[in-house]
């Protein structure tokens, strides 16, 4: 019998009689099988993580994303259909920023910054003049992973860019790095040491020279992982990156080594500053004065979920207390995050909001 079910099975590839029984031809055609139709079994949602996601302020059709390793896509039908534009540079994404001035005027971060053990390593950072007709390299080649980059929303050619740096040794080109001629030159403005990279940093958007920077040590090897140490912190600059202050217990952060930081100022107050901080009691805190008093607001189990994974917080452009956070699921908070409620169960690996 299993023998006769191969041989069917290749007479439908083939359209040819096949034998059955030892005294019967049957013949495979139109009339045997013509009610049989093809249907696709994948790849379904497993494409692949995307990494990074960003939009056109005032126009909403054109979406960027970049995934974490297949490379740059752009829309501009509203997400219907998608080009890739980068293929012939590195596929594995890390960051994009839109220029808010100019909208074809894109930054990539190359290399991925959830930091499993399958990650690939970039190469630098990408800017395009365009909408992604051509791209040039910018620096940055040994950073390997870059978390995210944020362009001065009032003066285009000043950009930062926070660079996680390599994974699985130590190396110096990680840390926060600032460029205010469009990225001709580069000068690193926050590092702690050589196993201390950048995770997460944010720029106030009516007072962009108030930055907030998540700093994170970690270092993966084959058997293992760490994440956080006494490089860890969080920072906070009021003069455009010149001078730093070290966010501690004082101002209401947790005590003890902390790990990966993300954070997420609000757009429409940006008075209000949002940080997921991973420490022995991870959580999410908030921030009402710019950042200098904070305190916890929820530890609910898709908020504090592998925070070294799905380090990141959205809000919400208009609803300073509309918050989204991703990880095995997308939830949302409408009450500036003492209560999240899970959104449409796409995947159980969301990173980008």
């Amino acid at each position: 019998m299993r023998t006769s079910a191969i041989l069917l099975s290749l007479a439908v590839a083939v359209g040819a009689p096949v034998t059955g029984r030892a005294d019967e031809t049957v013949k495979i055609d139109s009339a045997t099988l013509g009610g049989l139709r093809a249907r696709s079994i994948g790849p379904a949602v497993m494409g692949g993580r995307i990494a990074a996601i960003d939009g056109v302020g005032g126009s909403p059709a054109t979406v960027w994303v970049g995934a974490a390793s297949g490379g740059v896509w752009k829309s501009t039908d509203d997400g219907t259909t998608f080009k890739p534009v980068f293929d012939d540079y590195n596929q594995s994404i890390g960051a994009i920023a839109v220029d808010p001035s100019k909208h074809d005027t894109v930054w990539v971060g190359t290399g991925e910054s959830w930091m499993r053990n399958s990650v690939s390593v970039g190469n630098g950072l990408y800017k395009t003049t365009d909408g992604g007709e051509s791209w040039k390299l910018t620096g940055l080649e040994d950073s390997e992973h870059i978390a995210r980059i944020a362009v001065d929303p009032k003066q285009s050619d000043t950009v930062y860019v926070c660079a996680s740096g390599h994974l699985w040794n130590a190396n110096e080109q990680r840390g926060v790095f600032k460029t205010t001629d469009g990225g001709k030159t580069w000068k690193k403005i926050l590092y702690v040491d050589a196993d201390t990279g950048c995770a997460d940093l944010q720029l106030d958007p009516e007072m962009p020279n108030v930055v907030y920077a998540g700093m994170w040590q970690f270092r993966r090897q084959p058997d293992f992982f760490n994440s956080g140490g006494p490089g860890s912190g969080f920072y906070k600059s009021t003069d455009g990156g010149e001078h730093w202050q070290k966010l501690t217990t004082v101002n209401g952060l947790p005590a003890g080594n902390l790990g990966r930081i993300a954070v997420a100022v609000s757009p429409s107050r940006p008075s209000v500053v949002y940080a997921l901080i991973e420490s022995k009691s991870t959580a999410l805190y908030r921030s009402d004065d710019l950042g200098e008093h904070w305190h916890a607001v929820n530890n609910s189990f898709n908020v504090t979920v592998r925070p070294f994974y799905f380090a990141r917080v959205v809000v919400d452009p208009t609803d300073f207390n509309r918050i989204y956070k991703p990880g095995y699921s997308l939830t949302y908070s409408t009450d500036g995050g003492n209560s999240f409620t899970t959104g449409a169960a796409v995947h159980s690996d969301v990173h980008a909001a």
